[in-house]
């Protein structure tokens, strides 16, 4: 089992597996697999953190990191965001994906700190903690309220203020339906379905 940086020959064997792994979990089908497949295309890309795991020729995991932006009020500041992170559906919750974020994160810090968007108690593990506790905010919720999901973990305070700042992902995370639809036609067809514990649902 090897930690490496994803190569251009593995771009559709990634998204695949991307695509394997997030369908129906958040919503029916996914576009996690479209999002990686754009961000690499994308400026805010972070190529020297795209890294996959690769088991016996198969790639078993993969994760990227991109940069998105913290709105002040009078500037505008470059911040990295984690993900999307996947793991094979068969070799989930073995530790893989710890190992994976652990990796990278420590490639990672001479960005100061890193947001994630995702389940708090897994990334408590790692050193996140809620953003609110700075006073930045994910864009689009409300910044009188803590919102848990919304985490950074910080490699050198020095560089964080208490100013309201608002965090914006790349563009790119903001996908059309129809567009992941479309782009879904060069895979093999699997049904989307509405499940109990997507959200919403």
């Amino acid at each position: 089992m090897e930690i490496r940086l994803e190569e251009e020959k593995d771009f559709l064997e990634v998204e695949n597996m991307v695509r394997n792994s997030f369908w129906n979990i958040y919503r029916p089908g996914a576009y996690e697999h479209y999002i990686v497949h754009n961000l690499r295309q994308d400026e805010s890309f972070i190529k020297d953190l795209a890294y996959v795991i690769e088991k016996d020729g198969k790639i078993i995991g993969h994760i990227n990191y991109s940069k998105g932006k913290i709105q002040y009020e009078n500037c505008l500041k470059d911040a990295v965001v984690l993900g999307p992170v996947a793991i094979d559906d068969e070799y989930q919750s073995q530790g893989l994906g710890t190992s994976l974020i652990e990796y990278t994160l420590e490639l990672a810090e001479d960005y100061h700190y890193i947001f994630v968007i995702g389940d708090e108690n897994y990334y408590m593990r790692f050193g996140f903690e809620p953003a609110s506790k700075y006073n930045i905010f994910l864009d689009g919720t409300d910044f009188n309220n803590e919102n848990p999901f919304f985490m950074i973990k910080i490699f050198d305070s020095d560089k964080i203020t208490n100013d309201l700042g608002i965090f914006h992902n790349p563009d790119v995370f903001n996908v059309n339906e129809d567009d992941v639809d479309e782009f879904d036609k060069n895979f093999e067809f699997k049904e989307k379905l509405v499940l109990e514990g997507q959200l919403g649902v």
